[in-house]
């Protein structure tokens, strides 16, 4: 049977998979080294397994196969022979609002609990809805663009040419269906930049000024500079980071969007770097804090099936580092951009509480950018202001 095929499919590729790598990376390897599996197999594997980590552990004592299909039924509004084979009364309502499938799999499965599919009992931040954040994780993000308004036309025009079913968020934001090939489909990789949306909106927290002096501590490939630079193309920047190779995916992203004005340092942000930095000063800093990644899981729900609690601890020891270490470098009454991809309370507003009560920064605003009701990533993003020109010691 064509049912059990898919199932063997499922359950090899589960068994050759451990949580270390990326899921989308090991699938490459894994597709590569079965190359007997046809198109059909490997879109139907990936479907399964990414179903199945969208569940979380919710369930976990069901047999595996019919959680399977549960998650495959949550997961997608098209029917499956996994679906049709463990829970044939509900192949017709699969294409049924998130909400109302939930509702069905509560009835049929009384000891299914939507927060056992975050099943983590570290506080979220205050102002998540914890059952919307939770409903979410059934659903896949939208792929997010950032455009210059002078050509959203022109990609959009592109992106409908090619049959691509966009929805313009903003005069610079698009949506698109998560997979999109965007260089198959836009002839110009300089007209955009693939940046979440709730990425977009911290924007509004950076404020920089003409021929500001800026800090991008934690830069990666350099999402947070090319928005910075986007908001204020004169400014001298600063990038460090200590992987080379994110910063040379960096310099890439720089060289596509024409800013060759900025300097670019290799920095361990957990050492002291005054000998590197001893006479820099900058009117603002942006720390994009390495973080559980909790907000993006809806993105890669394997990190949310196996990340272990203890690590938000370790998290949040990174942070509290990483910020003693750099906010001496802020002048008087400029701004640290304390950034997370995180919804645990511990990484966000406790970091924060933690910061103004250990330096002389004053909390100017924070918020929970909840993207989980945008089809999303959640993030969280705080505004503090430094109250002295003098350097910052800890206190703790």
């Amino acid at each position: 049977m064509r049912v059990e095929h898919q199932i063997r499919a499922f359950e090899q590729l589960f068994a050759s998979y451990n949580g270390v790598l990326p899921l989308h990376r090991h699938l490459v390897g894994y597709f590569k080294q079965h190359k007997q599996m046809g198109s059909s197999d490997r879109r139907w594997a990936t479907r399964y397994i990414y179903s199945f980590f969208r569940l979380g552990k919710a369930l976990a004592k069901l047999d595996p196969l019919k959680r399977l299909a549960i998650a495959d039924f949550l997961c997608n509004d098209t029917s499956s022979l996994i679906v049709a084979q463990y829970l044939p009364d509900l192949v017709e309502k699969i294409g049924l609002p998130a909400q109302e499938k939930i509702d069905l799999i509560k009835k049929a499965f009384p000891a299914f609990k939507l927060e056992d599919v975050f099943s983590f009992s570290a506080p979220l931040s205050e102002s998540i809805n914890a059952t919307d954040f939770y409903s979410a994780s059934f659903s896949q993000p939208d792929l997010f663009i950032r455009v210059k308004s002078t050509h959203i036309q022109a990609v959009i025009n592109q992106l409908q040419a090619n049959n691509v079913t966009v929805k313009e968020v903003s005069d610079t934001t698009l949506a698109l269906p998560n997979g999109t090939k965007l260089e198959q489909v836009i002839n110009d990789p300089r007209l955009y930049q693939v940046q979440d949306l709730s990425s977009q909106k911290t924007g509004a927290y950076f404020k920089p000024n003409k021929y500001d002096y800026w800090w991008d501590c934690c830069a990666a490939s350099g999402g947070k500079s090319l928005l910075l630079h986007d908001l204020e193309p004169n400014i001298e920047l600063l990038v460090s980071d200590v992987r080379e190779n994110s910063l040379m995916n960096l310099q890439e992203r720089f060289q596509l969007a024409g800013i060759k004005k900025y300097h670019q340092k290799v920095i361990d942000l957990l050492q002291n770097n005054d000998q590197i930095l001893h006479h820099y000063e900058f009117d603002g800093i942006l720390l994009d804090a390495p973080c559980s990644g909790s907000g993006t899981w809806g993105r890669t729900p394997e990190m949310l099936y196996y990340f272990e609690k203890h690590k938000i601890e370790n998290y949040v020891k990174l942070q509290k580092a990483i910020a003693q270490n750099v906010v001496k470098y802020l002048k008087k009454d400029k701004p640290l951009i304390y950034m997370t991809c995180s919804v645990f309370k511990a990484e966000n507003e406790d970091v924060v509480a933690y910061l103004t009560s250990n330096f002389d920064l004053k909390l100017e605003k924070m918020e929970l950018i909840k993207g989980y009701g945008d089809k999303a990533d959640s993030m969280f993003v705080a505004r503090l202001i430094k109250q002295s020109g003098a350097n910052d010691e800890a206190n703790a």
